[in-house]
């Protein structure tokens, strides 16, 4: 009952934390390991039970999707071959060598979550007014975007504030239409990423259910509740969460 209470817990703070500011996978990830998910089956099961949300989230930006029609082809082709090879490479880990790259995975994702509004700030001082052929071209497009996916098919965390940064470089101004590439891809890595996974039987599927559920009710949650809660506290927490959480694995990757 305990383990079931703390999935579901983290599943709905997680979800909430994707709503409004980011950064859930801090909360889900640790919790999946917490309840003895080893932790590359907790990865890719963390992948599995934030996945509905990404798919429900594009939907939700259908529209604006739509908009941009003709680009999506290749955005779908590079996030399906990226996220693919990031779960293939995933696989191909040891358990040992895994366990010495998360804390270094979850910094980099901290350091995101810190400074990726001031990145994206940046960028869209530098590169806002650039036409999006010109600023990196189709072809770079499409490569940066399956660097990016082959990351988020090994490691889902940060991936949401790394696209936004890569839609900012490229051009794109709307914030409506980067949320729904953003998720876009998130959806489709998840999905290749979860097929492979599964395959491989590394999925916890039980664990990962009630972490699904619990996010799916957390961000509905937050959804209808945005409007009383200030994003900058709970930006503050996320990222003491996130600190907390890195601090803890480095420490048991040395200890």
């Amino acid at each position: 009952m305990f383990e079931v209470m703390l999935l579901f817990g983290a599943g709905v703070l997680g979800g909430m934390m994707n709503a409004i500011a980011g950064g859930g996978s801090f909360i889900t990830f640790p919790a999946l390991i917490a309840a003895g998910v080893p932790p590359i089956s907790a990865n890719a099961t963390n992948t599995y039970a934030s996945c509905a949300g990404y798919i429900s989230g594009a939907l939700g930006f259908r529209s604006e999707l739509w908009a941009h029609r003709k680009l999506l082809p290749k955005v779908m082709l590079s996030s399906l071959l990226g996220g693919a090879t990031g779960a293939w490479l995933l696989i191909q880990t040891s358990p040992q060598a895994f366990g010495t790259v998360i804390p270094w995975l979850l910094l980099f994702a901290t350091v995101l979550l810190i400074y990726g509004h001031r990145l994206q700030a940046a960028l869209r001082d530098w590169f806002g007014h650039a036409a999006k052929a010109s600023t990196l071209g189709m072809l770079a497009f499409s490569i940066a975007l399956l660097v990016i996916s082959t990351y988020g098919g090994f490691f889902n965390a940060g991936l949401g504030i790394i696209l936004l940064g890569f839609l900012t470089l490229a051009g794109y101004t709307d914030v409506h239409v980067m949320n729904g590439i953003k998720l876009l891809v998130s959806a489709v890595v998840a999905m290749i990423a979860i097929t492979i996974f599964a395959s491989e039987h590394i999925i916890a599927w039980y664990q990962g259910s009630i972490v699904l559920v619990g996010t799916l009710l957390g961000g509905y949650a937050a959804a209808i509740t945005a409007k009383w809660i200030n994003p900058i506290w709970i930006r503050r927490l996320m990222i003491l969460i996130a600190g907390v959480t890195t601090t803890y694995f480095f420490a048991v990757s040395t200890g």
